[in-house]
């Protein structure tokens, strides 16, 4: 496939688009290889969603540096059966995210395997921001700012899906490390532009994804930039 062919696919970032003075973009390719299936750009502050393939391998590139992807993950074909955080991080023993760690259901099932990572680790602890919860940790002139769970809402509602399918997610290229004392912060990122994370698809996988809107720490540089999607078939990989 062609890079027009694959690049007409689709894109949110609108014609013109504006991002703080300096921003350098680095439109990374796929970090696994094979047949491209799907190549899609992501505005800052939008959502997006996709079904992933059993045995397809989704690409998430930061393409601005230090922009958090947030992401929630869904059985397609029962989404009742969903990521679950505690699952995955008592199966493995840890508290980060890194390549090779099996993202699991509810069920203790794999839903997603991390097969490449560019960062030394990815959160899953730090949670979504919200209208609500940026007002209460930041004042009420942020009032006006919608959140990752807005964005969930949003684009979960095209799938059929509602706020009490929401659970606890995910977050690409965001840096919340775990002090000594258990004490947790959201701090300066570990990623750059053009960074990388691949995620395989253990089962057909509804990947719903914020690309965080967040202004008010330093989660995405306070400079949302966008995002690229690609997804990429081996056909001759063993699945």
């Amino acid at each position: 496939m062609s890079t027009e062919t694959v690049e007409a696919i689709r894109t949110t970032v609108p014609v013109g688009a504006r991002y703080a003075p300096g921003s350098r973009f680095d439109w990374s390719e796929a970090l696994v290889p094979g047949d491209v299936v799907l190549d899609e750009r992501v505005a800052p502050n939008a959502p997006w969603s996709a079904v992933v393939r059993a045995g397809d391998v989704l690409t998430i590139v930061d393409v601005g540096g230090n922009q958090s992807a947030d992401c929630l993950m869904f059985n397609a074909h029962d989404t009742s059966e969903r990521y679950s955080v505690p699952d995955t991080l008592t199966w493995q023993g840890n508290a980060y995210v890194r390549e090779g760690t099996v993202l699991r259901s509810g069920l203790g099932r794999p839903l997603m395997t991390v097969v490449g990572n560019e960062i030394d680790r990815q959160d899953t602890i730090g949670g979504a921001c919200s209208k609500e919860s940026n007002t209460l940790r930041y004042g009420h002139h942020t009032a006006y700012q919608h959140g990752c769970r807005e964005n969930f809402l949003a684009e979960a509602s095209r799938h059929g899906l509602t706020s009490r399918d929401l659970v606890s997610n995910l977050n690409w290229f965001m840096n919340v490390p775990v002090e000594a004392d258990g004490a947790l912060g959201i701090v300066d990122g570990l990623s750059a532009p053009g960074r990388r994370v691949a995620i395989r698809a253990d089962m057909d996988v509804l990947v719903i994804v914020s690309n965080c809107p967040q202004m008010n720490n330093p989660c995405n540089e306070f400079n949302p930039t966008p995002l690229r999607m690609i997804v990429t078939r081996n056909e001759d990989a063993v699945r």
